[in-house]
């Protein structure tokens, strides 16, 4: 399995919504960028790390877990699998003892930042998710397939209020997608 190893590019507040912001991943290259909406908690969590002092940020408890993995030695690695309803799958797999555990995409970007435990993508799904990655770019692209459904019903009304209706048609589609069919 071919596989692209994602690093944390940026993290960029939506003016005037704390409650979310886009996490910016890249490949090693900087050439492709994957986009993802994180919550406002993650985004404080996130931040925090990012700005906040690091010896506030070092008694947290994912750090203090991260300082204790030394005790459990094993070689971990994250990997982003797939999308179902929106949302990225990612497992946590402990490669030496051959298991692992779902996690949150948000939560594999922190504990990827503060524990050094890379994070990769299946090729193909970094294929079919990624735009070229510009540095300074006034504009971010998300995929309509990683947004939840309320995300999606917001930018679908707002898609026809400003008359976009091929954008509001590839959101109805992707809504209708992700809703059972109660009819049949």
């Amino acid at each position: 399995m071919q596989r692209t190893r994602l690093r944390f590019q940026s993290l960029q507040q939506i003016a005037g919504n704390e409650d979310v912001a886009v996490v910016i991943l890249t490949d090693d290259a900087r050439q492709r960028a994957l986009s993802l909406v994180c919550d406002g908690e993650m985004t404080r969590q996130l931040l925090m790390r990012l700005q906040g002092p690091r010896d506030v940020c070092k008694t947290l408890l994912p750090e203090v877990l991260i300082q204790m993995l030394p005790m459990f030695p094993s070689n971990y690695e994250l990997m982003v699998v797939g999308i179902f309803d929106g949302q990225y799958q990612v497992v946590l797999m402990d490669i030496d003892g051959g298991t692992s555990v779902r996690v949150r995409m948000s939560d594999a970007i922190l504990l990827s930042m503060i524990s050094h435990i890379p994070l990769y993508i299946e090729e193909g799904l970094m294929q079919k998710q990624c735009t070229h990655f510009e540095e300074n770019a006034q504009r971010i692209a998300i995929p309509i397939n990683t947004m939840d459904t309320s995300r999606l019903q917001q930018a679908l009304d707002h898609a026809v209020e400003s008359e976009n209706y091929e954008l509001a048609s590839q959101l109805r589609d992707e809504i209708k997608r992700r809703t059972p069919d109660m009819t049949r």
